[in-house]
C-alpha cells in the first residue's frame, strides 16, 4: 500500500507531511487523505513514487 511507503519515506527523511504533500503532488493535505482512506490512481501512485525515488536518490548522493 503506498501510505505504508509514505509513512515510512516521512520517518526516514523527518520530512512534514504536508510538506511531502506539497512537493510530491502539489497537495499538502495529501498524505492526510491517505491517511483517511484516499486510494489514488496509478498516475498518481507513479507519480509519489517517483517523487520518493528520486529525493533519496538526491540525498544519498551527499
Amino acid at each position: 500500500m503506498l501510505i505504508r511507503r509514505v509513512e515510512r519515506f516521512l520517518r526516514r527523511t523527518g520530512m512534514p507531511w504536508t510538506k511531502f504533500g506539497r512537493l510530491a503532488v502539489r497537495d499538502p493535505r495529501f498524505v492526510g487523505d491517505l491517511r483517511n482512506g484516499r486510494l489514488p490512481g496509478a498516475g498518481l501512485t507513479a507519480r509519489v513514487e517517483h517523487f520518493m525515488n528520486i529525493y533519496q536518490e538526491g540525498n544519498d548522493a551527499n
